[in-house]
């Protein structure tokens, strides 16, 4: 196969979306972990990100094919394989095909049933209830089908403990919590591409100023979501202290987009959600170590 075919079928796995699925699993594998972990936890944790890595991929490249006319009407996706004809139907539908079938079996031989079934229906809910059914139907396409983008800590916990602990689900309430805002926030500078793709994205739907609020009160409830960890005792006041930090960030960002508005700014508070979320994880695991 030549290189740029690679490349092409790369593409369609969304690296860098799939990149913080798997960062959000592994610290859900870490946390169910007591102290450090053993060599035989590491390679078993190691192997579940295979798994999980080749099912989520294997659901970027199914949106890909489902959504391709979708994406070569805005330019932020225009450039997919799928939405130049670079890649036809059959071609991406088998290789989604393979990949979910790779990572499943090995979730299912190396790691738990559990966990591959969680990881299974959560390929279900992205590729089929939130891409064919949510997302052109609802404005609320983000809410209700953000909660198969919160699976990946309840994954890793599975896949280390073998259940689901009240832990896990804490971790998958802030990327629940976190996703509105974060997308929304998005949406709201490149509002002009959702409209064109015909999709009902609440910019479109209702506007510049209510998602600006909508924003705004997401990012309070999720304040009060990233305080639960120290609540629960799942953590120190080290991680206390980022996730106060980091959330007055978010929610200082959010008043500003609020009261006034301009792209720049929503693109400002779109980048920061991203480095909320990966330092709060990250405080989350040195907080694990440290104390």
């Amino acid at each position: 196969m030549p290189p740029s075919r690679v490349r092409q079928f790369y593409a369609l796995t969304k690296p860098r979306v799939v990149q913080l699925i798997v960062f959000c699993a592994l610290i859900g594998m870490v946390l169910a972990v007591p102290g450090a972990p053993s060599w035989a936890e590491v390679q078993r944790a190691l192997v579940a990100c295979v798994g999980i890595w080749l099912v989520a991929g294997a659901a970027a490249a199914f949106n890909c094919l489902v959504e391709k006319g979708i994406d070569a009407r805005m330019r932020r996706t225009s450039w997919r394989p799928t939405a130049r004809g670079e890649l036809g139907d059959g071609q991406t539908l088998l290789f989604s095909g393979v990949l979910c079938a790779a990572g499943s079996a090995i979730l299912y031989v190396w790691i738990n049933p559990l966990t591959m079934w969680l990881t299974f229906a959560t390929f279900v809910g992205y590729a089929v209830v939130y891409t064919v059914v949510l997302k052109p139907l609802t404005p609320q396409n983000i809410v209700i089908g953000g909660a198969s983008g919160a699976m990946p800590p309840v994954l890793g916990w599975a896949a280390m403990t073998g259940d689901v602990g009240p832990e896990a689900l804490i971790l998958f309430l802030i990327i629940f919590l976190w996703t509105p805002p974060h997308f929304w926030a998005l949406a709201l500078y490149r509002v002009e591409d959702y409209r064109k793709s015909g999709l009902p994205m609440l910019p479109v739907t209702h506007g510049n100023e209510f998602t600006r609020l909508q924003v705004l009160l997401y990012t309070f409830v999720l304040f009060a979501g990233c305080l639960m960890p120290f609540a629960y005792g799942m953590s120190s006041w080290l991680y206390l202290v980022v996730a106060i930090v980091l959330s007055l960030g978010f929610c200082g960002y959010a008043f500003a987009l609020w009261r006034e508005y301009s792209d720049g700014l929503a693109r400002k508070t779109f980048r920061f959600s991203l480095i909320h979320l990966s330092v709060l994880f990250a405080a989350l695991l040195v907080d694990h170590y440290l104390f």
